[in-house]
């Protein structure tokens, strides 16, 4: 069978460390080192991929893949927009709603909240605030009912529950432009917790025409929600949405109102990234400094080699071989390793809780008691992928120092 004579060298020197036990050390420490990088990098963007999933649901838990503002001369209805937007591919549902602020009063707590008014017949539809619920249902915000479900830190801070009254006061314009403050006793039917203080500590929800009845005489304030086919295709159906549209009308995705949160999230992925890769370039020098021993030991046999006529490029593959081996070595064991830690996260975590009677993620504290984790295949190629490039690069000096290594200087004193 051809061998190489590059390869089946390197191969033989990578297979004979065991009786030079500094240079074995070394090796087994930078295998060990890109193994550790490789696979903390992929658990890390699991897990960061996991918490990103548990933040969409929540801000989707109460909140549409889109909203659509009507333009300022339109003359249609809330309505027959929806009716409208329904009629586009991919829309999976719509559904009107006003959104106001007031200031939610129970006696002796004051507190700022939004209040929205829907049509919990639709609101299912658009969003999934049933599943968020504590206590209560949509049913009850029937029009005419002025009831209203809050989240549970405002239930918490004004201190009230299911049967309790609250008023609300809405601040308006009178025609003559002085502050007409509108007052209105609701009664709580209700409570949700979504796991976010942009909803559990600021909204309140009632029926669509309750919200109305309270708001300035000729108001058009209300937009619509609008629920994709597929969440994460929100921005290419928001594009398809607003050209189906009246020119004027307004149409933002999920990924526009809350830009920030991801953008946070992927500048954190990337400097975590950025940093764990560093534990896989240390390796990496570790190999340079292995390979540069070796071939300091090895002088004597590159020499024979080159007397035999075994030209510069050779004497590099060798070393070049035997470096490659070792790292790619330790990037193809950091992957399985990472993989399997990553697909396992929930229960390892579990398993240390109860092994160490701690809790990770406490619920006294956090809203999400669990490490959720999302193993993307994509991120993983691009961790192996970089890591190989590392290693590789971490036999280009020591090949080229091999490859100037002069015969007659080598073999003088042997």
């Amino acid at each position: 069978m051809f061998h190489p004579l590059s390869v089946w060298v390197g191969l033989r020197y990578v297979r004979a460390r065991s009786h030079k036990f500094f240079v074995s050390f070394i090796t087994w420490v930078s295998v060990l080192g890109v193994c550790v990088g490789v696979a903390a990098l992929i658990v890390i963007l699991s897990v960061m991929n996991g918490f990103e999933g548990e933040l969409r649901d929540r801000l989707l838990a109460l909140s549409a893949h889109a909203r659509v503002t009507p333009a300022p001369d339109s003359t249609g209805n809330l309505a027959s927009l929806a009716a409208n937007i329904m009629t586009v591919p991919g829309v999976a549902g719509a559904a009107p709603y006003v959104e106001v602020q007031a200031l939610a009063l129970h006696t002796p707590e004051m507190l700022p909240i939004v209040l929205r008014g829907i049509d919990p017949g639709l609101e299912e539809s658009v969003t999934e605030v049933a599943r968020s619920l504590r206590s209560g249902t949509l049913a009850a915000l029937t029009p005419g009912s002025n009831h209203v479900i809050l989240g549970s830190v405002v239930a918490q801070r004004l201190g009230v529950g299911p049967g309790d009254e609250v008023t609300l006061l809405v601040p308006s314009i009178g025609a003559n432009g002085t502050p007409e403050p509108r007052l209105r006793q609701f009664t709580v039917t209700g409570v949700f917790e979504v796991g976010l203080q942009d909803h559990d500590g600021v909204l309140m929800l009632a029926s669509l025409a309750d919200v109305r009845a309270v708001l300035p005489e000729g108001s058009r304030a209300g937009a619509v929600h609008v629920r994709f086919d597929d969440a994460l295709a929100a921005p290419a159906r928001a594009t398809s949405l607003r050209a189906a549209l009246a020119p004027g009308t307004q149409v933002r995705d999920w990924t526009q109102d809350h830009a920030n949160y991801f953008r946070a999230i992927r500048i954190e992925k990337t400097m975590m990234s950025l940093i764990l890769m560093l534990i896989v370039a240390v390796a990496a020098f570790s190999i340079v400094a292995m390979l540069v021993m070796v071939v300091t030991d090895k002088r004597t046999d590159i020499a024979i080699l080159r007397t035999f006529g075994a030209a510069s490029r050779r004497v590099m593959g060798i070393f070049a071989t035997q470096g490659l081996v070792i790292g790619w070595f330790g990037v193809l064991a950091g992957v399985a390793l990472g993989i399997a830690i990553a697909r396992n996260v929930t229960p390892i975590v579990a398993l240390l809780e109860r092994v160490f009677g701690f809790q990770i993620m406490d619920a006294d504290v956090y809203y999400i008691t669990r490490i959720p984790s999302i193993l993307d295949w994509r991120q993983v190629a691009w961790t192996g992928g970089a890591a190989f490039v590392l290693t590789a690069l971490a036999t280009v000096y020591p090949a080229l120092r091999a490859a100037r290594v002069a015969p007659a200087e080598a073999l003088r004193y042997e």
